[in-house]
């Protein structure tokens, strides 16, 4: 299921490349009736704000402990909801090209869960993070037509859990997870230029790229555990001007 989750990803920005390739060749020439954005065709930068609702799990590997092991027969992760605030700096870079600075504010949950094989019941190990994103993107966006463009993206960021339980010894007994995370991100989305703002409707996947467990061989939850890896998609709603 995570190789089919995966090429269902792929598969699908690569059909929306070839959508937006399509789009700026019929969108050439085409910009006559794009009157709202002649009025941000010939800023160099931008800001605004932007907004967000997410969806986080992790990506968890097993190790070889996992098999040897005779009280934990299961180990998973489950989405959790989560939403995103934070700020848009913009620089384009001729007519196609841009490069963003997102700084974010973002709320999620996640959690792994573990099955007991002695009493055949399930616990959760719930993680509520609140992490300070730091992405650098570079987008490529089509031909306007009709006050409207699309584009795709990609990047990396930094993300920083500022109330990560690692530093703490109140869940001194349960698995804990690195508050720092590098991560790749790509995605597509629509500019919708109106008289005094552009609304970006967005839609993104964020993968860490980094193993996030902090292992602890005197507790069994974490030695069944050989990877952590974060995994993000989010929806976004741009304001800029």
């Amino acid at each position: 299921m995570q190789y089919l989750h995966r090429y269902q990803v792929v598969s699908f920005l690569f059909v929306f490349a070839f959508l937006l390739g399509s789009f700026s060749i019929s969108a050439q020439r085409a910009d006559r009736g794009s009157y709202n954005y002649n009025s941000f065709k010939n800023k160099q930068y931008y800001f605004g704000i932007t907004l967000g609702y997410n969806t986080s799990n992790y990506k968890v590997y097993r190790s070889e402990s996992f098999l040897l092991n005779d009280t934990l027969g299961l180990v998973q992760s489950f989405q959790g909801p989560g939403f995103n605030l934070g700020l848009v700096t913009n620089l384009k870079v001729g007519n196609y090209f841009d490069i963003r600075f997102l700084p974010t504010l973002s709320f999620a949950t996640r959690k792994i869960n573990y099955g007991n094989v002695e009493s055949n019941q399930t616990f959760d190990r719930k993680m509520d993070p609140v992490f300070i994103e730091a992405p650098l993107q570079f987008r490529f966006k089509s031909d306007i037509y009709n006050d409207m463009k699309m584009y795709i993206l990609g990047g990396v960021k930094y993300v920083f859990d500022v109330s990560s339980e690692s530093r703490t010894k109140r869940e001194a007994n349960l698995v804990k997870i690195a508050p720092s995370d590098f991560a790749i991100e790509f995605g597509f989305g629509c500019q919708f230029f109106f008289p005094y703002f552009i609304l970006s409707p967005e839609l993104k996947y964020s993968q860490g790229i980094s193993n996030t467990l902090i292992y602890n061989s005197n507790i069994t939850q974490a030695t069944v555990l050989d990877k952590v890896i974060s995994r993000t998609f989010t929806i976004s709603f741009h304001f800029e001007g």
